[in-house]
């Protein structure tokens, strides 16, 4: 019997050599090709992977198939941030994206995620369009002659688009002392690329390519940022970037190696934001702020203070990603470290929130904590907290279903 194939909110994900094999990943993107070849004449896909096991020999047999249906395939020939596979479907008006990662999950894992022709994560409307092309394939003939693959270097357009939309001379000129860590994932050399180019000052760590991602999941989480807190205090750096492993996720360390949580960076941005870019201030525009229904009220606090509404989204950023679409927010984020904002890709970017971040250090000659207390006494104190619990996925499908037994808006 075949293994069934779910999209979750970030696509499909699996133990490699378990349930993603080989057989799995051509059932899968054989689902995908099916369904972009039949919402488009002159179909086209940006095929990107993250630096996990095989990835490359994934995202190689997806572009091979994709191309047998007809589809012109982009396809990266190292590993790619999952941000500037969004801004690429968009540069290039390709119909999606074909992306193999488990973003900031251990490294028995790889997973698929497929990106809308807007560059947002797939809607379930889309995913249930997938899933049923993958259960039960439609009978369509192959083109006669495959479509293309091309090898297209992904990372210039998009370090230059990044550059218009952070003030990296404010970084420059503030002399800021940073350090870096990918944690061995995608995030290397673009980040610290840029950084680099713009005459910023950054020491970077792990930045190769190591499968097993030194030993621990590639999460930006406290307890996976000690070999950065370190680097910081021996360099006396000003701020500490980490990004997970497709580099759409960010941890944050302030002077010292304090770690700043998600919550707390992404109501430092909006207030930030809303003030350096005003992009609300003299105009009909009136966007405000989308977060996740798990996110903190901090954010909601921030809004009221400034006037401006809260959008307040079930998890997933595909919810938040239409927001940006429609141009209704300054900022989205959720609480696990994601984040986007107005003129940007609808997708989480780890990239641009660490470099904002540094940018708002540098604007405000201010420690992080030091902005903090300065936030609170303007909106009042929140103290969010998180608590992560393993658990199986048969113990994730019963605690769903209990959920939505007792709680009827579950």
């Amino acid at each position: 019997m075949s293994t069934p194939i779910k999209f979750g909110t970030s696509g499909w994900r699996a133990v490699i050599a378990e349930e993603f094999t080989m057989a799995n990943v051509r059932r899968a993107v054989e689902g995908i090709a099916r369904y972009v070849a039949s919402t488009a004449d002159r179909p086209s896909l940006i095929v990107g992977y993250d630096p996990r096991f095989m990835s490359e020999k994934f995202a190689a047999l997806a572009a091979e198939i994709a191309a047998q249906h007809g589809i012109h395939c982009y396809l990266s020939p190292e590993a790619v941030p999952t941000p500037t596979i969004a801004f690429e479907i968009r540069r290039r008006k390709a119909d999606g994206g074909i992306n193999f990662t488990a973003s900031h999950n251990p490294a028995e894992y790889n997973g698929i995620k497929f990106s809308m022709a807007n560059g947002a994560p797939a809607l379930p409307e889309v995913t249930r369009k997938i899933e049923a092309e993958i259960a039960n394939p439609s009978s369509t003939a192959l083109p006669a002659m495959p479509a293309a693959v091309e090898l297209t270097d992904l990372r210039p357009a998009y370090l230059e688009d990044l550059a218009r939309k952070v003030k990296l001379d404010l970084i420059r000129a503030a002399g800021l002392r940073l350090v870096y860590d990918p944690l061995y994932g995608a995030g290397r050399g673009y980040l610290n690329g840029l950084l680099a180019q713009a005459g910023v000052e950054a020491v970077s760590l792990h930045g190769w390519r190591d499968v097993l991602f030194g030993g621990h999941p590639p999460d930006p989480a406290e307890d996976h940022l000690g070999p950065l807190k370190q680097a910081m205090i021996e360099t006396q750096a000003h701020l500490g970037l980490a990004t997970d492993g497709d580099a759409d996720r960010f941890g944050i360390l302030d002077e010292g190696g304090a770690f700043i949580s998600p919550n707390h960076i992404l109501a430092l941005l909006l207030d930030y934001l809303i003030e350096s870019r005003q992009w609300t201030a003299g105009g009909t525009w009136q966007g405000g702020v989308g977060k996740s229904v798990a996110t903190t009220h901090l954010i909601d606090a921030v809004a009221r203070h400034h006037g401006i509404p809260v959008y307040e989204t079930p998890v997933g950023f595909k919810y938040i990603g239409e927001l940006i679409e429609q141009d209704k927010i300054i900022l989205g984020g959720e609480e696990s470290a994601g984040m986007s904002i107005r003129h940007h890709v609808p997708e989480k970017d780890g990239i641009l929130a660490c470099l904002l971040t540094a940018e708002m250090v540098a604007s405000r000659r201010m420690s992080l904590a030091q902005q903090l207390q300065e936030l609170f006494r303007k909106v009042g104190s929140y103290y969010p907290g998180r608590w992560n619990v393993p658990l199986t996925e048969p113990v994730k499908i019963r605690f769903t279903e209990r959920s939505r037994q007792e709680y009827s808006t579950f």
